[in-house]
């Protein structure tokens, strides 16, 4: 009878210290900087039918003392608050420690979403700049990979859009 005590007492601790290991490696992982990410170029690719294609290059960058690891990228793209393209990559790699990387994310523009953003400048005022959003995830590592997001604007030429 004793036995089964001090057995139930061991086991009680061992999961306790089990449990309390577990939550200091996820303080650890959940105090991390956020990744640092950048749209580096935008490059045309061979399109089908009505839709154009882009690959975007992302710079990704890890302001974090460990690696992290990818295998897969998902991309979103909006322009002037309105969805505009998105895309997905299988690539796999690491961003270093204290380090950066260039991805490089085939988009997809479908013809509607080209109208659509052509039909919001011709319905506005002259516009001098464009706002992107850029929102994604790199897929991977225990926790399923690790989120990233960027904005800003792109200042377009005298004139403001085509056709003004």
């Amino acid at each position: 009878m004793q036995s089964n005590h001090a057995r139930g007492r061991f086991i009680l601790l061992f999961v306790a210290l089990i449990a309390m290991l577990a939550l200091d490696g996820c303080a650890g992982f959940f105090n991390r900087d956020a990744m640092r990410v950048a749209v580096a170029g935008i490059e045309p690719l061979e399109g089908q039918g009505l839709e154009m294609r882009f690959a975007v290059k992302l710079r990704v960058q890890n302001p974090n003392d460990s690696p992290i690891d990818f295998d897969g990228v998902a991309l979103d793209l909006d322009l002037n608050g309105r969805p505009f393209a998105s895309g997905v990559s299988d690539q796999r790699g690491t961003v270093p420690r204290f380090g950066e990387t260039v991805l490089s994310v085939p988009v997809t523009v479908s013809a509607f979403s080209v109208a659509r953003q052509a039909f919001g400048f011709a319905t506005g005022d002259a516009v001098s700049k464009v706002s992107y959003a850029v929102r994604g995830k790199l897929a991977g590592g225990p926790f399923g990979g690790a989120r990233f997001a960027d904005s800003g604007y792109i200042d377009l030429p005298a004139g403001g859009a085509p056709g003004y």
